[in-house]
Order: structure tokens, then C-alpha cells, then sequence
């Protein structure tokens, strides 16, 4: 299937395996690239030793010249050397949860890099489209992790309207009927990160994995309390009792965790401030929801890596209620295109409209055909 996204990262199929901090490593990445998705690395959460190290680890676990991206933090400190990093590497893809600047943009497009920052709003891809931005991944308000409250079915349309780039659309995908919706509100592709997150590929303990998969559409809720910002996540026992906890209890979680993180991160405590600084600034939040924000990496971790899920949060869409299954990454995309196709064939075939009825020959000037829309049509369903 072919569309302006697959054109543009070289892939198979239109689907993206999103960076999800402690998921997104070499050995889920190597299985969407390897299934003809684009698997992209969560770097937040790694050194640059680490993302040098796991850069190469996909490239030896995948055919040669397979494109797969990086997701970096552009308000990090060290976004400048992790930039050096995936242009020394020949990353093809370099994503971005924040908008980068205009410099960061210029930097990797002079190199051949492919820009593909992650929006919650039409200003936001208005903006980095208009600084030279390849594409952009647009999340509605359904999607895992910080979220807006923008639903994806109102969202993607304004951005498809407003842009004359390619747009993916996340938040709510799990699988091709929606890819298939997707594309008919115009996006060029979807991206998904519960649905990947919940594979054999993924390294999520199993025991994680089984609270996804007994988890419903309603144990799927959004809380301030983790650090200050929406975020969507499993309802657990620990998530209420941080609701309880009230802001002070929040406050020295949070200084024990940015402690642990600094650990972990091998950051400094001044480039710490120095990231604190800039997100308080791309946010504009209060210095207590920057400090707060020491709490997500950390609570994550303890889910993600460590299976506590007594200790720790688990960020999700809420397409986590509807996942019943753990395939592997190349089953996952072989249904999700063979059911696309299924959904193509079915509407192509639906109601064929009636035959004209005939009329006399006029001398009236053949109409002028409409410009093509700028990602594209609905792709024939073969």
C-alpha cells in the first residue's frame, strides 16, 4: 500500500511503531521494521551511549538499508549531540515529541534526514510544517501518555486541512479498519503504540501485559497526579492513592525519583536544571509541575522494565480495552494490512451508484479535473 508516507521513509505499509520510553528498544524496533512498519527508538530514557549502542543493534538485527527513526526530546540539553548521533548513524527518521526548533529541522534535512515531528494541535503542525518539517504524527486525544483533549476524529481533518505535508494520525489505531478511516479523513498512515506495545516483540514484562490485556475501555483514565500534566494510563491502585496523596506527598516522591533518574540518565544535576528549564519554558508550567515531572521516567521504569506494577504507572490508549492478543510484530502488520485490503474491497463494492440515464449530446466543455488532494486518495483496495 502505497502513500505519501511510505514515498517519503522508504517502508512497506503505511504504520508507525511510536518511541514509548523503556518499550521502544532495539528488539520491538527490529520487529516492526523487519514487517515493513517503521519501528522507532524511544531515546529519553537512554545515554548516548546507549542510543549509539542500540542504533547499531537494530541495524544488525534488520536487512540492510531498512528504514527505522529516533525519537528525541528536542527541549533536552543534549539534543544537539543526539542529532550528531543519528546523522553520523545514517538514521533515516528522527522524530520528535516536542516541536524542535527551526535549526534542529534545517540540521537534519541538510543531512538527508527525514523530520517527523508528533502534534496535539493544528497550530503546532502549522508551525512545524511551516519551518520545514517532512511530515507530521498528529494525536488525538484517545492515545497513551501526555494527551490533549481533542478527540483524533476532530483533530486529524483539521490538520489534514491545514498542512500540505503528510500526516499520520495516532490515538485510537489498533488495527485496519482504522488505518482504512485514517486514510479516508486523509492522513497518509497511523501510528500505534499500545498495539505494538502489546506484542511478542515487545520486552514489557509478561506480567505487565497481562494488566493490559485484563484491562477495559473504562480502566483506561487520564490523571494530573503523576506529574502535572494530562496523562493517560492504566487506573491502578497506585494511580488512585497518587491522586490522594495531594501535592506536597507528590513533591517528595518527585525529588526522590529525579534523584533516581540523574542515576539512570547518567544527567548531571545542572543539565537536569538546564532540561527543566526549557520544559518549564516549552510548557509553561510552574516550577512544582517541573519538578513533578521527575516523577513519570521513573514510574514508568518500574512498570515497564521492572514489572512492578505496584511501583509503577503504565501509560495507555485506550485502544488497550479492545486488545485481546500478543502477535508478533509481523503478524500485527500482515493482519492489519490484510484487513485493510478486506475493508477497501468491501467498500469499493458497496452500493455501486446507478447508471445514468441517457441524455442528449451537448457541446458543453469537458470539466476541469480537481487538484489532488496533497497526501493522496484511498489506494485501490488491491
Amino acid at each position: 500500500m502505497e502513500t505519501a508516507f511510505t514515498e517519503l521513509v522508504g517502508v512497506r505499509y503505511p504504520i508507525v511503531q511510536t518511541g514509548m520510553g523503556w518499550v521502544a528498544g532495539p528488539r520491538l524496533v527490529s520487529g516492526a521494521a523487519d514487517a515493513g512498519a517503521l519501528g522507532i527508538l524511544a531515546s529519553a530514557t537512554m545515554t548516548l551511549d546507549q542510543l549509539r549502542s542500540a542504533v547499531r543493534e537494530v541495524k544488525s538485527r534488520t536487512r540492510e538499508g531498512t528504514p527505522f527513526g529516533v525519537n528525541l526530546r528536542a527541549d533536552a540539553g543534549d539534543a544537539p549531540e543526539r542529532v550528531r548521533l543519528i546523522i553520523d548513524e545514517g538514521v533515516r527518521v528522527a522524530s520528535f515529541a516536542l516541536a524542535p526548533s527551526r535549526e534542529l529541522i534545517a540540521r537534519l534535512k541538510d543531512a538527508g534526514v527525514v523530520v517527523i515531528p508528533s502534534v496535539g494541535a493544528r497550530r503546532h503542525a502549522e508551525k512545524v510544517a511551516a519551518w520545514g518539517a517532512d511530515a507530521v504524527i498528529v494525536q488525538g486525544g484517545e492515545g497513551g501518555g501526555h494527551t490533549g483533549e481533542v478527540a483524533t476524529t476532530v483533530l486529524l481533518p483539521q490538520v489534514v486541512d491545514a498542512v500540505d505535508i503528510p500526516v499520520v494520525a495516532a490515538g485510537g489505531f489498533a488495527d485496519g479498519r482504522g488505518l482504512v478511516a485514517a486514510l479516508a479523513y486523509g492522513a497518509a498512515g497511523i501510528a500505534m503504540g499500545t498495539r505494538f506495545l502489546l506484542t511478542a516483540d515487545s520486552t514489557v514484562p509478561d506480567a505487565v501485559k497481562a494488566e493490559y490485556l485484563k484491562a477495559s475501555v473504562r480502566d483506561v483514565t487520564v490523571t494530573t497526579a503523576v506529574d502535572g500534566l494530562p496523562h493517560r494510563m492504566l487506573r491502578t491502585g497506585l494511580v488512585e492513592s497518587l491522586e490522594r496523596a495531594g501535592r506536597t506527598g507528590a513533591l517528595l516522591r518527585a525529588v526522590r525519583h529525579a534523584a533516581g533518574f540523574r542515576k539512570v540518565s547518567g544527567l548531571s544535576w545542572s543539565a537536569m536544571v538546564r532540561d527543566g528549564l526549557a520544559m518549564r519554558h516549552g510548557k509553561e508550567l510552574s516550577w512544582s509541575q517541573v519538578l513533578l515531572a521527575a516523577n513519570t521516567p521513573m514510574l514508568l521504569k518500574a512498570s515497564m522494565v521492572e514489572g512492578r506494577t505496584d511501583l509503577g504507572v503504565m501509560a495507555s490508549g485506550q485502544v488497550a480495552g479492545v486488545i485481546d492478543d500478543l502477535p508478533s510484530c509481523a503478524e500485527l502488520v500482515e493482519r492489519v494490512m490484510a484487513e485493510a485490503h478486506a475493508v477497501l474491497e468491501r467498500l469499493h463494492g458497496a452500493h455501486p451508484p446507478p447508471a445514468p440515464a441517457p441524455t442528449a449530446p451537448t457541446t458543453a466543455p469537458a470539466p476541469t479535473p480537481a487538484a489532488p488532494h496533497p497526501h493522496g486518495t484511498l489506494p485501490p483496495p488491491g
